[in-house]
């Protein structure tokens, strides 16, 4: 190796060495090690920047707003909450969360899967009073394993495929001679990593279900302990119309809501103080709740439920305009000592009190009768302008915004659905039928984007603020540092010695060196850069030891497919990463046991489907000239000692332009 391996290697070794510590951000750490590498030459600048304007990031970009405006219209709540349901214990929440997701990724790209699911399952941990550290790694993990299940579960998949059938027909005459084999069709090729993913998926499923209560930590602590926090009365009303109307109290979910107490009903005038599980809502029904104020946020985006002040409605300003903020009335407020009706708040201050806090003591009474009182903490919905016009105001103590609590746009939920269904099918459906060429999968992406903005179901602001910037960051960066990893020679070396190490022991052991060894660099750089690194070695292999490339082949995919060691492995994991509060360790714990049990499934299951002997020839039939039948042919192959060799850059150019959504 030269000194550019040599030096790269070190900064590879640096930057684990920083992330395991966890006492630098992710993105510092990325962007600290392809700094390094541009210092010393390694790769020029342009090389290291590329993975900035990767499609893979861009796209990621995009599904992030196209996750937002699918959460902003309430989408992703009302399909999460049939599909999750309320699971008795955290075993059961596991198998409700994993096992349609996995679902879904076989025939879905992991990446606008686990955006969708980040802020449903952030939710739903909270009212299950469960960690969310506990439910997001097997989130991005259960998406891993159902993109291992079909070809067009993940660009690693599409990489590898494109990869063999290229090989097999530069080399079809050796391979038919040798082991009977045919060119793969398109059915088989879509289906042949399922012979191992699927059931790789349902021992994962298991394996995540039984053990991530065990082996993951609390880094975030479920919300507990707030009915010691300040409470807030709060009355709702059942709009004429609300699915709500017909269903009990437990129906509704209105039941065990997390931080709220439903106190009371108003029927047609008449006060009901006991409210049982079993009381039926009519329209118009007023509901007086007694919360902190995050349950109150959840209570609000509840759809047929809505403030039972009518002074809501005619705060100025669009639905998505709205905002929610606390304000606390001060002793110089000319508010002090009149009740809220007669104190004109909507037309002074431009907002509807909605909740009413006062200092540990329940308020009782309608929101428009309570006389307020210097110290009271109001609930206030009302544009994004108070908080600065009020902000220094003597009027209040102290004014202050509240995360999250937009206002949920329900009526263009169907919109949404659309929008993200459309971008799917022209993902996985040829265009050129119809169009005459494939349209870019990026361009899918802005373009789904673009109609999320346009139509309203969510804003341009709320769509920039739902780009997560130290994901993408740290993607670029990584791209970089695994392209440094290859054109320093760093990678091949390393692989060279793999192969040397395993050859000799059989095909059965072979196979098992290339899962780990693949795995460590799935690792090491990316997933892809990964797949597209071994697959020469898998060829050489296979050749090596005179067998059918088939079970190799199928091998590499599920191996580079799954990938759970580290957070920089698979963009998932990057994405569950700060959300969790997860360490670098903690990937080690629930990774460990899923690659090793994967791992074995593979090098069982791949030779039993794709023999490594597919057909006897007879031997005179089975003499081929070394050099005729492979370019890793002899006893010293030539891609061991040059880095560059020409096969691979033929195939990573060509997979540049494959997959639904590159993974970086």
């Amino acid at each position: 190796m030269g000194w550019e391996a040599w030096y790269t290697l070190g900064v590879v070794g640096l930057l684990i060495a920083a992330l395991a510590s966890g006492r630098m951000g992710t993105d510092t750490c990325m962007l600290g090690a392809l700094t390094l590498l541009m210092i010393a030459g390694v790769i020029d600048t342009a090389e290291a920047v590329h993975g900035f304007a990767h499609p893979a990031v861009l796209m990621i970009a995009a599904l992030f707003v196209v996750a937002a405006g699918l959460t902003e219209t309430g989408a992703v709540t009302a399909l999460s909450k049939k599909m999750l349901g309320r699971p008795k214990t955290l075993s059961g929440a596991l198998l409700r969360l994993t096992a349609p997701v996995t679902c879904l990724s076989a025939f879905m790209n992991n990446t606008p899967i686990v955006a969708m699911y980040l802020p449903v399952v952030d939710d739903w941990a909270r009212k299950l009073r469960i960690s969310p550290s506990k439910l997001f790694m097997p989130l991005s993990f259960a998406a891993i394993l159902g993109g291992a299940c079909t070809l067009i579960g993940t660009s690693t998949n599409l990489a590898v495929n494109n990869l063999y059938v290229e090989y097999f027909r530069e080399h079809r005459e050796t391979l038919h001679s040798l082991h009977g084999l045919e060119e793969p069709s398109a059915s088989k090729q879509f289906w042949w990593i399922s012979v191992v993913g699927i059931p790789s998926a349902v021992v994962g499923v298991g394996i995540i279900t039984l053990l991530s209560g065990t082996l993951l930590p609390e880094r975030r602590k479920p919300v507990e302990g707030q009915l010691d926090r300040r409470q807030y009365t709060l009355e709702m009303m059942v709009e004429k119309g609300s699915p709500l109307v017909g269903q009990t109290i437990e129906q509704a979910g209105l039941r065990h809501l997390p931080g709220l107490f439903l106190s009371e009903i108003e029927r047609g005038g008449v006060l009901r103080p006991a409210v049982g599980p079993d009381e039926v809502l009519e329209a118009d029904d007023r509901l007086v709740f007694v919360g902190v104020v995050e349950s109150v946020v959840d209570l609000l985006k509840i759809r047929g439920l809505v403030p039972a002040t009518n002074q809501v409605s005619k705060v100025a300003g669009g639905r998505g305009e709205r905002a929610l903020v606390e304000a606390v009335v001060s002793h110089n407020s000319p508010l002090v000592r009149r009740n809220v009706r007669e104190s004109q708040f909507r037309t002074r201050y431009n907002a509807a009190i909605i909740a009413v806090h006062r200092g540990g003591q329940r308020v009782q009474g309608k929101i428009g009768d309570i006389v307020l009182q210097p110290g009271d903490t109001l609930l206030l919905s009302t544009h994004h302008g108070f908080l600065e016009t009020n902000r220094n105001s003597d009027h209040f103590y102290l004014v202050s915004g509240i995360e999250g609590a937009r206002v949920v746009r329900h009526e263009r939920a169907w919109l949404a659905a659309a929008i993200m269904l459309g971008m799917v099918i022209l993902l996985s459906v040829p265009t050129e039928p119809w169009l005459g060429r494939q349209i870019p999968p990026l361009a899918v992406g802005f373009l789904a984007a673009t109609i999320m903005v346009f139509s309203r179901c969510c804003t341009g602001t709320i769509a920039r603020q739902s780009i997560n910037w130290q994901v993408l960051l740290v993607i670029g960066a990584a791209i970089g540092v695994g392209r440094a990893m290859e054109v320093s020679g760093a990678a091949h070396a390393l692989a060279g010695l793999i192969f040397r190490a395993v050859g000799p022991l059989g095909p059965q052991a072979a196979l098992a060196g290339l899962y780990l060894s693949t795995s460590v660099f799935a690792q090491l750089i990316t997933n892809k850069g990964a797949a597209v690194l071994m697959f020469p070695i898998t060829m050489a292999l296979a050749h090596e030891l005179g067998v059918s490339p088939e079970p190799f082949v199928v091998t590499l995919m599920v191996a580079a497919a799954c990938s759970f060691l580290t957070p920089v492995g698979f963009v998932t994991n990057l994405m569950v990463f700060g959300p969790g509060g997860y360490r670098f360790t903690d990937y080690l714990r629930l990774g460990l046991p899923l690659t090793l049990a994967i791992g074995t499934l593979a090098v069982l299951i791949a030779p039993v489907a794709f023999p490594f002997h597919p057909q006897r020839v007879p031997e005179n039939q089975a003499e081929v000239s070394p050099n005729r039948s492979s370019p890793y042919a002899g006893d010293s192959p030539a891609w061991l000692d040059e880095p560059s060799q020409p096969m691979v850059r033929r195939s990573a150019r060509g997979l540049e332009l494959g997959g639904l959504f590159p993974d970086p």
